[in-house]
């Protein structure tokens, strides 16, 4: 079986930028137990474009191909994937037909909240100036709202020498480099999910 992780990230229009996406999730997958067996990850810019992209895959892939969407949430999940993405205000998109629940899943609230699980590893890349008390001390990640996982990460980098935290300059880097057991143990539900799904049906 051959997957595809059609990822929010790595801008519309940047391929240096969509490079270090692919890398990043790559890396991250590959110290989650997968390698030699990866998805190919596809780095879609925005998330309305990776929705777009997974469904024109769904719509036209083979029976070896099995094509995945992940996606920030951007707000709580009280709801299964499916309907969250229906539900919320400004996607309204649609589970296209026979799609099943292991072919959508949710960075909750969005993918920093990732970072949040490894502090000790932003300490380092960042150094010393590094404000680790700026970041939410929360244990359940999942439920940092998104706003507070940006001014966090901002108010605890802001005097490092490598400058301010920044999406498209910092945050693949740290995704290449965070451990996957902090981040499965802090996101039960929506990370654990994913990583149980890709060891399920990627195989060798």
């Amino acid at each position: 079986m051959r997957v595809k992780i059609y990822v929010e990230g790595g801008g519309d229009h940047n391929k240096e930028l969509q490079t270090k996406c692919r890398r990043g999730f790559a890396e991250f997958f590959r110290k989650s137990g997968l390698e030699g067996r990866l998805p190919r990850v596809v780095a879609c810019g925005g998330r309305r474009r990776a929705f777009e992209s997974f469904r024109a895959s769904y719509e036209s892939h083979q029976e070896d191909e099995l094509p995945i969407l992940l996606v920030d949430s951007e707000d709580p999940v009280v709801v299964e994937p499916w309907d969250h993405v229906r539900l919320r205000p400004g996607d309204g998109w649609q589970r296209p037909h026979g799609a099943s629940p292991d072919q959508i899943h949710l960075m909750v609230q969005a993918m920093e909240a990732w970072f949040h699980a490894d502090k000790d590893k932003l300490a380092e890349y960042y150094g010393r100036d590094f404000r680790v008390t700026a970041l939410s001390q929360g244990v359940d990640i999942e439920n940092i709202p998104k706003p507070r996982l940006f001014a966090g990460l901002q108010n605890a980098t802001r005097d490092c020498q490598k400058g301010e935290y920044s999406k498209g300059e910092h945050s693949f880097e740290l995704l290449a480099q965070i451990d996957p057991v902090r981040v499965r143990a802090s996101s039960p539900v929506h990370a654990e999910r994913l990583l149980v799904v890709l060891d399920r049906i990627c195989v060798r």
